[in-house]
């Protein structure tokens, strides 16, 4: 692939956010190269769908090898429902955009103009792709140290006895303790362009609000609202 001087120059940029300076640098530009774009181009390129799959199996591997080495007397289940919990789309999603993946991806124009750039589920597979080319071009122990670094504040959050909460079954359990007490989420704002809209929620305990989120999706703030309201009730 013919790489432009301002396209490397960004690319050496993002080594930079990623603190992962590649042999091939033709690797990275690859990881970010959607579908849309190479179905759009009459050359014969290849897309990052192929790194996506290698970047989702070596984070399994390292978030299993963390919980596995954390946790030793954590059964198999409550393992796998963990990792499950650790990797979910807006985890993934939310490395994304602090690395600025999405202003890095090679789309399609019309991906480009749908907002791809911010869709929840380009973000949770660009980086998985980035993390495949990481382990292609630095092996397995510089995969996992970038798996561990970028998601730090995801894994210090896991704690044995929360395994497989996510904040709102978090949330709902606690509530559940006190017969009788009533947990309802309400949509206060929704703002943005139509590709890209963020959404902002309230969570309501016995109709009064204890926590508020603003996510990409109703789902992400929902959690956030969730998370905020978990703070205040148990500390």
């Amino acid at each position: 692939m013919n790489i432009s001087k301002q396209r490397l120059k960004d690319l050496h940029e993002l080594e930079e956010r990623l603190g992962v300076k590649f042999n091939n640098i033709e690797l990275l530009n690859l990881a970010l190269t959607h579908t849309s774009f190479v179905n759009e181009s009459k050359s014969q390129l290849e897309s990052n769908e192929r790194l996506e799959f290698l970047g989702d199996a070596v984070l399994e591997l390292a978030t299993s090898n963390f919980l596995f080495n954390r946790f030793p007397n954590m059964p198999e289940g409550a393992l796998t429902k963990t990792r499950t919990n650790i990797v979910r789309a807006e985890s993934l999603a939310a490395v994304s955009r602090k690395l600025k993946l999405g202003e890095m991806l090679l789309l399609g124009h019309g991906e480009e103009e749908s907002g791809g750039r911010s869709r929840l589920s380009n973000l949770e597979d660009v980086f998985e792709a980035v993390l495949g080319a990481v382990y292609l071009d630095q092996g397995w122990e510089i995969a996992r140290s970038y798996v561990f670094r970028h998601m730090k504040q995801t894994l210090d959050e896991v704690r044995e006895g929360e395994v497989a909460k996510d904040h709102k079954s978090a949330l709902q359990e606690f509530i559940q303790q006190t017969p009788g007490r009533t947990i309802e989420y309400v949509e206060l704002d929704s703002f943005g362009p139509d590709h890209s809209r963020s959404f902002e929620f309230a969570v309501k305990i016995d109709d009064r609000i204890y926590g508020r989120g603003i996510g990409k999706s109703k789902k992400e703030a929902e959690q956030i609202a969730a998370k905020e309201a978990l703070k205040k009730l148990v500390n």
